[in-house]
């Protein structure tokens, strides 16, 4: 009895004195600086949204300068593909790089006027050559077991609605799995099962982090602002992804421990050209809330930790 009551007042002379701006600084460089195994995990969740995800290399920046600590990561569509680079060790600068190669390769024509014509009169999928090109040619042989950060990313097989997570084997054939927009592009064989944009079943890939026993959640979402009405069938089917994401996302914020919501809801899933302007905004926004999240992953430890101590 004694030894609880000592821990508590360990606890409530910690809080008394933590978030003074002199002393919060220090506690937290402390945190980060144990081993792995002696504080809280992190789990990184990385929404879909298509040109609007790239803002997640803007978040990911922001905790890289502040030495936030991610031990597991997950990623759904364009979230899975910045997820990938960033758990395989990328640089700041390349994952910046990221952005502009998907203009220079003209990922975006994968949803050109002539595609959607095509899609329209045949009743054909539209082929996505460039965002093919693109992930074997940035991946090539990489496997899971590669990545510096366990990494999980999120596909659906379309056959029986069956969420299906990616955490080992072939990285290029997962991220393109986790892309492929449903309805629009031919879905991926895998086995038995046919592959398609992971965002259907889990805009939001919290659960996936959960079952890596990450202890503490941190997402970034990107959700789209629907304000018109949508002008062809690509981008209806388009629209009513976002909307399904929108929803589905409602339960993954509501178990995540703190949440990135950078603004870029105007920019459309197709719109690659605006991909590093998304991750410009998302900078000047997650430098704005970085303070919060080291506070908010302090105190969480802190109370872990005393828990823990508690039932020795």
């Amino acid at each position: 009895m004694k030894k609880i009551f000592f821990l508590i007042f360990l606890i409530s002379t910690f809080y008394s004195i933590a978030f003074c701006d002199e002393n919060s600084e220090i506690f937290y460089q402390a945190l980060i600086s144990l081993p792995k195994d002696k504080r809280p995990s992190v789990g990184l969740a990385l929404s879909g949204g298509g040109a609007r995800a790239f803002a997640h290399v803007g978040i990911i920046e922001v905790l890289k300068y502040a030495s936030f600590p991610i031990d597991y990561a997950a990623g759904t569509s364009m979230g899975a593909a910045v997820g990938a680079f960033y758990c395989a060790g990328l640089e700041n600068e390349k994952l910046w790089e990221f952005g502009e190669k998907m203009k220079e390769r003209k990922v975006g024509k994968d949803f050109s006027n002539a595609k959607i014509i095509k899609l329209m009169l045949s009743g054909s999928f539209i082929d996505p050559f460039y965002i093919r090109q693109f992930a074997d040619s940035e991946l090539k042989d990489k496997k899971f077991s590669d990545l510096k950060i366990p990494f999980a990313c999120v596909a659906m097989d379309i056959n029986t609605g069956e969420k299906i997570v990616f955490t080992k084997g072939e990285l290029a054939l997962a991220v393109k799995a986790s892309v492929n927009l449903p309805g629009i592009f031919e879905p991926i064989p895998y086995g038995s099962k046919s592959l398609v944009d992971g965002g259907v079943v889990e805009f939001l890939p919290v659960e996936p982090l959960k079952d890596m026993k990450a202890d503490w959640i941190v997402s970034s979402v990107t959700e789209a602002k629907i304000a018109s009405a949508p002008k062809n069938v690509v981008s209806a089917l388009m629209q009513v992804i976002d909307i399904r994401g929108g929803l589905l996302a409602k339960q993954s914020k509501k178990e995540s421990d703190f949440i990135f919501s950078p603004e870029v809801s105007d920019i459309s899933v197709s719109d690659f050209n605006k991909s590093t302007q998304a991750a410009e905004r998302a900078l000047i926004y997650g430098a704005s809330k970085i303070d919060s999240l080291k506070e908010a992953y302090t105190v969480y430890s802190v109370k872990k930790i005393f828990e823990n101590k508690v039932k020795e």
